[in-house]
């Protein structure tokens, strides 16, 4: 780290962690372990709980003193990728649910445990928005970690990039303070690096003054699922302003309680679209699909708390298989291998296959952005499949990548990390400069490699 550091030496902190050590046989292990993904099975070493950022430099120290490694999550989204965690102390960050923000400056300060729902309802008051993801109980830390797409991303950019200041604990037990100014070189490898680097504690990051959108979905029965898509790549492949992000998406709807019974069991294709503008704007654009005479149309002006909602992520911990990809291109050719392979004559059916518009700012690589400085596609693929039962592990791995092959042709050099849900070789989420610069900064805070993350970065040798 360089001269300019802004950090305290944790020498003495509380190294007791009474109460906060969970062990194997400790009969809260199996709740301490358990990751949001329910098919994923966590067996860390230990699993320890810190209140503070000096606590987390106190359970690094209990790694290190033990010759264990580390890893930090909040909800466990995206474990997969991690593998074993047989010499790892998990560090979950759950009881660090700070929130403060800043109407004036228009900016949030959240602490490493805090879920994105939290965030967007606190802004609200101030008719402020974060630019949170599809799912309400994501943490704002992971998900900024590795890029964060937001449904207003097209607008105002990935989350990492709209990130002002950090708090970290190193791998030497340093709680260190990194913005533009301070540690820049972390704090670049922190905005869409992943979580290769340290703790993060808390971040800072810019709201922006949308109080409502207008959003929702279009929904045909899935047999429309060609047509309908085709007519979706048309508007996608049109003059579409940055204020519209839109999805295609073919749902398979579970016959469960938590559905609502007039859509429960069936399945469907989706054209979701979100809108922040005149709502006369995005009506213009949709004509031609609501010209095909949806089943329902959902569209319509709400309060951007309810965006948390409306793509129908779980809100509870599920157990699933899944990956995505990114896509440059989506002609005619790709939407037919799509629509076979996903759509109503697949081999298996899946929970939910989606193909998101990307572009506006999200493509805009800018001076100040972080590691990942741009999203280079124009789409982005998320297939994922419910697996209840054991059983099922094995037809929805299948079906996942037999969609993915389907749209090998159009592939994206690199992947999105929090996408990933599968280990990837590491270099393609990240273009080759992007990826030796975050090993050389590896090297720096970490060279004994004792933070682990889902997607790896290696200390330069």
């Amino acid at each position: 780290m360089s001269a300019s550091s802004t950090l305290t030496r944790a020498s003495t902190p509380n190294r007791s962690l009474v109460g906060q050590v969970v062990l194997p046989d400790d009969g809260r292990f199996d709740e301490a372990r358990r990751a949001w993904n329910l098919a994923v099975d966590q067996r860390p070493a230990a699993v320890i709980f810190p209140e503070s950022a000096t606590e987390v430099a106190a359970a690094i120290g209990y790694a290190a003193e033990r010759g264990l490694r580390v890893a930090a999550q909040g909800t466990g989204h995206s474990a997969g990728p991690l593998g074993s965690l047989a010499d790892t102390v998990l560090i979950r960050t759950d009881r660090m649910r700070g929130i403060r923000i800043d109407p004036r400056a228009r900016v949030a300060r959240v602490e490493a445990g805090v879920l994105w729902l939290e965030v967007v309802q606190a802004a609200a008051r101030y008719g402020l928005a974060a630019l949170a993801g599809s799912s309400p109980d994501v943490g704002v830390t992971g998900y900024t970690l590795g890029g964060g797409l937001s449904f207003l991303g097209r607008r105002y950019g990935l989350a990492a990039s709209n990130v002002v200041a950090a708090d970290i604990v190193t791998a030497d037990g340093s709680l260190v303070r990194t913005d533009a100014d301070h540690e820049p070189d972390l704090f670049w490898a922190l905005r869409g690096g992943g979580g290769s680097f340290g703790v993060v504690t808390a971040l800072e990051f810019r709201l922006f003054p949308v109080a409502e959108a207008y959003g929702g979905a279009l929904w045909y029965p899935i047999q429309r699922g060609s047509e309908v898509l085709h007519a979706w790549g048309e508007l996608t492949r049109g003059d579409v302003p940055d204020e519209l992000t839109t999805l295609g998406r073919f749902v398979n709807l579970p016959p469960i309680p938590q559905i609502p019974e007039h859509i429960r069991g069936q399945s469907f294709v989706l054209v979701e679209a979100y809108h922040f503008g005149d709502p006369a704007q995005a009506d213009e654009l949709l004509r031609p699909l609501r010209a095909l005479g949806p089943v329902n149309d959902t569209i319509t002006t709400v309060p951007v708390p309810a965006l948390s909602h409306l793509h129908m992520d779980p809100e509870q911990p599920v157990p699933g298989r899944g990956d995505g990809m990114m896509v440059t291109g989506l002609p005619g050719e790709a939407i037919d291998a799509l629509a076979e392979t996903a759509g109503p004559g697949a081999a298996f059916p899946l929970t939910s296959v989606e193909v998101r518009h990307l572009g506006g700012e999200l493509g805009r690589a800018r001076p100040g952005h972080g590691a990942l400085a741009c999203l280079d596609a124009d789409y982005m693929l998320f297939a994922v499949g419910s697996t209840p039962v054991p059983e099922l592990v094995g037809p929805v791995t299948a079906q996942v990548e037999a969609i993915k092959s389907a749209l090998a042709p159009w592939a994206a050099r690199q992947m999105y990390l929090n996408f990933a849900e599968t280990q990837h070789p590491a270099a393609p989420l990240w273009t080759e400069h992007a990826y030796q610069r975050l090993g050389r900064i590896k090297a720096a805070v970490d060279p004994g490699d004792l933070i682990r993350s889902n997607h790896p970065i290696p200390p330069a040798r």
